[in-house]
């Protein structure tokens, strides 16, 4: 089994939280902000993603069994390994939406 095969439905899971928190944020008329904030965090958590992995990597920390993955690397680390921060960005996005109250004071 690959890492990318694994990750799909994690993947799709991500994917219907983020759009049921942009279905309530566009009903409030606060979509914008929404996808913003979505945007923000993803582009962040991709950056650290790549650098520190890629270090790690190169550290010998670790490494991706090559039958696991597709083959496609960006440096040293494979494309399935930005699938986390991506899935990730898309649940907390989608969670911190629909944990909001109507008045915007979020619950903890």
């Amino acid at each position: 089994m690959t890492y990318l095969l694994m990750s799909v439905p994690f993947a799709a899971a991500g994917l219907l939280v983020f759009s049921l928190g942009a279905l309530r944020a566009s009903r409030r008329r606060d979509l914008p902000r929404y996808l913003r904030g979505w945007a923000g965090t993803m582009v962040c958590l991709l950056i650290l993603t790549v650098v520190f992995d890629n270090a790690m990597m190169a550290a010998g920390l670790f490494d991706y069994g090559e039958g696991h993955t597709t083959g496609i690397r960006w440096g040293l680390i494979p494309l399935e390994d930005l699938l986390y921060p991506s899935v990730g960005s898309l649940l907390l996005a989608g969670a911190l939406e629909l944990l909001e109250d109507r008045d915007g004071i979020r619950r903890s």
